[in-house]
């Protein structure tokens, strides 16, 4: 009788778990951190601080649901997205900061449905809130089985208009899943992307 040579891999499946959610912990803690700054609308070490202690104590006394992160991050892509965040974040303020001063002005609100191409409940989560800390839209609802935002946008005036602003979502979702997708998800976004090009 021959014994069965060992596998090689006792125990590692359980400590891939618990790596994997170590890292998806620490992934949620960073975006918490980076919200709330954003939130404060300025960079200090008071602010910092704050928020490694907010999104400690969110992560402690309200844990979230396992998020998996089958993504791989790219270093260049995310600065790209930073970079791109960045500027609708100054162009925005300033849309809304004209229609603010701007004499007998009264905006019209729409409210969009906006159907993510890639559904997972961490591009959900990223998309919303990069959308939502654009002045000018806010996320009223998240569809979560249908993958649907449901995104307030602000000045309004025609059908253009609600095109534009549907495909700046979408824009939004394919710079995250640029920055933090995993290749199968990146075709998925490209694919779509090259379909409505050529219709």
């Amino acid at each position: 009788m021959t014994a069965e040579p060992p596998t090689g891999d006792g125990g590692a499946g359980p400590a891939r778990g618990r790596v994997g959610r170590w890292r998806d912990q620490a992934v949620a803690f960073g975006w918490l951190v980076l919200v709330w700054n954003l939130l404060w609308g300025e960079f200090t070490w008071g602010n910092l601080a704050a928020g490694l202690l907010v999104g400690g104590a969110v992560l402690l006394f309200f844990p979230l649901p396992p998020v998996t992160f089958g993504g791989r991050l790219r270093p260049w892509a995310l600065l790209a997205f930073a970079g791109a965040f960045v500027v609708e974040l100054v162009v925005a303020s300033a849309h809304i900061a004209r229609i603010a001063v701007q004499p007998g002005c009264r905006p019209r609100g729409a409210i969009l449905a906006v159907r993510l191409r890639v559904r997972t409940d961490l591009n959900l989560a990223l998309t919303a809130e990069a959308v939502s800390l654009v002045p000018g839209t806010l996320i009223l609802e998240v569809d979560r089985e249908a993958g649907v935002l449901y995104v307030h946008v602000l000045d309004v005036r025609g059908p253009q208009d609600l095109v534009v602003n549907r495909a700046r979502v979408l824009e939004v979702e394919r710079r995250i899943v640029r920055a933090v997708g995993s290749d199968a998800e990146l075709r998925r976004v490209r694919s779509d992307a090259v379909d409505k090009e050529n219709p």
